[in-house]
């Protein structure tokens, strides 16, 4: 399983999902890089489209691993594993929980500005990321998720390792995944161009699919 970009996986995941159209769905794509993959799966399934604002909370000497995460509504979660095994400190990790609640505020206003959140209400929801890795992030998105009152809560990755649907356990109703790599070490070692996304691009993606559900 290999993507050239984050909108290849998109349209690939997209034919994977066609049959939730019919349920009229609402699309959530976590920040920033499963934007650009959940705008091709908006725009297949003729669907709005919406941000879910999450952030990894990373071990503070090796960010890229994730020892829990934060979203809206004061949803938080924490992998007790990742933090003994990493001997992190109660204060480290308040305090990066802090530097990342100031960037998730920040983002909610930059993302969507004067727009309010898509209602989800008794509706099918399609969470839609890049990828999982320890699927901290993807817990506490479900977890969002759900507050919001959604009749269905479908998880749509393009690649995860082969035990995720284990590390999400049942927040969501329905897991769809690509591909499950045996060999799997890093999310981007699936994709050509795993350039990081950029908040002009979030910005874009969100805005034109505003436009065509109005237009």
């Amino acid at each position: 399983m290999f993507f050239v970009d984050r909108r290849d996986a998109g349209r690939q995941l997209a034919a994977r999902l066609k049959e939730f159209e019919r349920d009229e769905p609402v699309v959530l794509g976590l920040p920033r890089g499963g934007i650009p993959v959940a705008a091709e799966v908006a725009r297949a399934l003729n669907a709005p489209l919406d941000v879910c604002l999450v952030r990894k909370l990373g071990v503070p000497y090796q960010p890229e691993l994730g020892m829990g995460a934060i979203g809206e509504g004061g949803v938080r979660v924490i992998n007790d594993d990742v933090v003994r095994g990493a001997r992190v400190a109660p204060e480290d990790l308040a305090q990066v929980e802090a530097r990342e609640q100031v960037v998730l505020e920040e983002r909610a206003r930059r993302y969507r500005g004067q727009r309010q959140p898509v209602p989800v209400e008794g509706r099918t929801v399609v969470l839609v990321d890049d990828g999982i890795a320890t699927g901290s992030t993807a817990r506490a998105a479900c977890r969002i998720a759900r507050a919001r009152g959604p009749a269905r809560l479908v998880v749509a990755v393009p690649v995860a390792p082969q035990d995720w649907t284990s590390r999400l356990g049942k927040e969501a109703d329905d897991l769809v995944c690509l591909g499950t790599p045996r060999e799997f070490f890093a999310i981007g070692q699936f994709y050509a161009d795993f350039a990081q996304t950029d908040d002009s691009e979030v910005v874009e993606c969100l805005e034109q699919a505003a436009q065509r559900m109005t237009g």
